[in-house]
């Protein structure tokens, strides 16, 4: 797949030192670092997803994040919340992973938004991103980062964990060609998957967390420079109990 993002001229000499494992790694080279740099990232939730992929994300070079979070840090939130820290408790999540995100990676922009994300506002709050990797727990949210990301034409990298079961994979409405447009409805039709329970009545398993973020994180990193395959089309499922990872293919179930 062709890259999502065009290169910055050139890295500051500081971040090519910071980052020169990956300016040796094939599929990303010192191009895909600068296509890294140039990037605008949209992470909705800084939570138990949202804190590896940002973390990930900083620490790749990504230029810019928009963190899009409207709740605080809780004590409860520490088991799995990697990037949040005891002394951020009762602080916004957009605030405390803003500063983790600033000790990895000074150069990339940060841009905080402490409001909880809508049907109303999810376009304005995705405007100018390359592509928005969705890490919220409510469905209802899910639904609206969708629907946005369908209306702006951008990639959606998606994830779900509950217990010890995750999913993953990558929503496009408007692709490049040769790959069908594959939306979140070709998932959960409309109506369909109701509203699952919370962590805090089933629980999650933290380090389940940490793994799927590194695989959304991947997933952006792919789209973003252009290398390998991304997940468009394909849903990856997770059963951490059993030491099981299947890929199951995704169509669309409404021709354009």
């Amino acid at each position: 797949m062709r890259a999502l993002v065009e290169p910055v001229a050139s890295l500051a000499p500081e971040e090519l030192i910071r980052t020169a494992r990956h300016a040796v790694l094939a599929g990303i080279g010192e191009e895909g670092q600068r296509r890294l740099a140039a990037a605008r990232i949209a992470v909705v939730g800084a939570g138990g997803l949202g804190s590896p992929v940002l973390l990930s994300l900083a620490a790749a070079g990504v230029g810019e994040l928009v963190i899009i979070d409207d709740d605080i840090v809780e004590r409860t939130n520490l088991q799995r919340q990697l990037v949040h820290r005891v002394d951020d408790i009762g602080t916004a999540k957009t605030a405390s992973a803003a500063r983790a995100v600033r000790d990895l990676s000074p150069v990339t922009v940060i841009h905080e938004r402490t409001v909880r994300l809508t049907s109303d506002n999810a376009v304005d709050l995705l405007e100018g991103a390359d592509l928005v990797i969705d890490g919220s727990d409510t469905f209802d949210t899910r639904e609206a980062v969708a629907a946005a990301a369908e209306a702006v034409g951008i990639p959606l990298v998606w994830g779900a964990v509950q217990e010890w079961s995750a999913q993953v994979t990558v929503f496009w409405s408007k692709p490049p060609e040769g790959y069908s447009p594959v939306v979140l409805g070709d998932l959960f039709p409309p109506g369909s998957a109701g509203e699952p329970p919370t962590c805090a009545q089933v629980g999650v398993l933290g380090s389940l967390c940490v793994q799927v973020g590194g695989l959304l994180a991947t997933e952006a990193i792919k789209l973003v420079t252009g290398a390998g395959e991304p997940l468009l089309g394909r849903l990856v499922v997770v059963d951490a109990l059993r030491a099981r990872q299947d890929v199951i293919p995704l169509s669309p179930a409404r021709r354009p």
